[in-house]
């Protein structure tokens, strides 16, 4: 009798854990040639060397919440990426870890936004901030922690028009839509 507790056990235990035990781990696939996947970190300061303003995604591929904002982050680098003022890169924790250590980065999606090489808090007009938005002084987002779609779209416009300013682009504000 004990040993048909013990095999109920562990197939609650299979049925419980189960799922988290065999998700989809395989990489998460990339729709834009708009954003820079950096596979090493040698890479990725390049790309804030040459960049004025980078919106980095620190992601897993493990992680069910960096898997539904992956297509948001592709569509806002295909709207708004501006060569040489502001790019798009995703940054995959577990293989680039020592640039997530770098910038403290400990919950998947974390997205950090940088001027001049260097994290750089943005002035954004964000119609509520959730939990999920970091605040500098100021009142300044200073990073994204979680997949938040309106935050992460209102901050990505934010650097759009300050990119735009300093390329000397003129065009019309769309109000942030993403298609």
């Amino acid at each position: 009798m004990e040993a048909n507790w013990y095999f109920i056990l562990a197939l609650v235990a299979i049925y419980l854990i189960g799922p988290a035990l065999f998700k989809d781990r395989s990489p998460i696939p990339e729709t834009s040639g708009n954003v820079h996947k950096a596979a090493k970190a040698a890479e990725f300061d390049a790309l804030l060397k040459s960049t004025t303003n980078v919106v980095v995604d620190f992601y897993a591929d493990w992680c069910p919440p960096c898997r539904a904002i992956a297509p948001v982050f592709s569509k806002l680098a295909d709207k708004y990426a501006i060569p040489g003022h502001l790019a798009f890169a995703k940054i995959n924790v577990d293989h680039v870890n020592d640039v997530a250590g770098r910038y403290g980065v400990s919950a998947m999606p974390t997205f950090v936004f940088f001027e001049n090489g260097k994290p750089a808090p943005v002035e954004a007009r964000l119609p509520s901030p959730g939990a999920s938005v970091v605040l500098a002084d100021g009142g300044r987002v200073d990073r994204i922690r979680g997949a938040d779609p309106t935050s992460l779209t209102a901050v990505t416009l934010a650097l759009y028009e300050r990119a735009k300013a300093t390329a000397g682009i003129k065009g019309v504000d769309d109000g942030g839509k993403v298609e």
